[in-house]
């Protein structure tokens, strides 16, 4: 491989980090200005009752110099958002919240707890975690677009097609999200930094991105299937080309465990949620999950919870249009 490919250009480096900040600048210059004109349909950021634990409660009634800018940034919290903020704020409360997983909060919580705690008395508590999650997941992107822009360079061998696809990617019509509260930027830098970082030979270093990204969003689980694909391709190396299958064993066995730390994460969470939930309760006590062979508290709260929800959403949204369309 050139030099060019493993080393991309810094001036092109540099545009793509201009273009994902401007991206976000639009975007973000775009919401409010429909924010303004427009009443939002969420009705969600107006659900924000008190802390169960009364250190939490502590906390929200600090006097506030600026309510209503603390008013404006925590009215921009809705839908999944809501429960990012709350979680951050108060932890995992309810079996449902243990849906969104820990990395966002937490990053939250570091970011309102350092660089972020003289707002604190300025614009509210609640308001610092909002705008921490903000900060967050836009500084985010613009790494993503990054690790987007080489690792495009490597696979496609182009760096003018890979510097258009990054374009393509900042301005994406999804980007929405990717400036939001939502997990996706993060996820986006830790598979993108862990993809580019196996290719490029670190690959311990990418076993650890692909392991924090499972614990911003459960699919980072599947990450794990660049490991499996680049284990199986040295183990094929070592038997059919260098005919040592001494080699091959030991590439299988590193394989596994790299594949196996990258799961870690995902299911120490789902350990620490049977530990909250069911640890130290009876039979009679127990929520279903608790009792399977295989307790995974994830898959049933997506079946129990959102897979319902889904379910009442679209039955109310034929009850709605049914009239019309037997008029037709």
């Amino acid at each position: 491989m050139s030099k060019t490919l493993e080393s991309p250009p810094n001036h092109q480096t540099l545009k793509i980090i201009k273009l994902s900040i401007t991206s976000r600048l639009l975007l973000l210059s775009l919401i409010l200005l429909w924010r303004i004109l427009i009443d939002p349909y969420d009705t969600s950021s107006p659900l924000n009752s008190s802390c169960l634990s009364t250190d939490h409660q502590q906390q929200e009634r600090n006097v506030i110099q600026f309510p209503r800018i603390g008013s404006a940034i925590e009215d921009s919290v809705v839908w999944d958002g809501v429960y990012f903020v709350r979680i951050a704020q108060c932890g995992y409360e309810y079996e449902q919240t243990y849906a969104f997983l820990p990395l966002l909060p937490a990053c939250i919580v570091l970011l309102s707890r350092t660089v972020l705690v003289p707002l604190v008395s300025v614009i509210g508590h609640r308001a610092v975690l909002a705008l921490a999650g903000y900060l967050v997941n836009n500084v985010a992107f613009v790494l993503a677009a990054v690790y987007f822009y080489r690792v495009s360079i490597i696979i496609l061998k182009d760096p003018e097609a890979a510097f258009q696809a990054s374009i393509l990617f900042c301005f994406n019509p999804a980007s929405i999200f990717y400036s939001s509260l939502y997990t996706e930027s993060l996820y986006a830098l830790l598979s993108l930094g862990g993809l580019y970082y196996l290719i490029s030979g670190a690959s311990n270093v990418a076993v650890l991105l692909f392991a924090l990204s499972g614990c911003a969003r459960s699919n980072g689980v599947l990450n794990a299937g660049y490991l499996c694909f680049q284990t199986l391709h040295q183990a094929y190396d070592a038997v059919f080309i260098k005919k040592r299958a001494c080699l091959a064993v030991k590439v299988l066995i590193v394989g596994a465990l790299r594949c196996i730390c990258s799961f870690i994460p995902f299911i120490a969470f789902q350990a620490y949620g049977y530990y909250n939930i069911c640890h130290g309760h009876s039979l009679d006590e127990m929520r279903p999950w608790c009792k399977a062979k295989i307790p995974l508290l994830y898959s049933y709260i997506q079946s129990h919870y959102w897979y319902v929800h889904l379910e009442l959403w679209i039955l109310w949204s034929l009850a709605l249009i049914t009239p019309y369309i037997s008029k037709q």
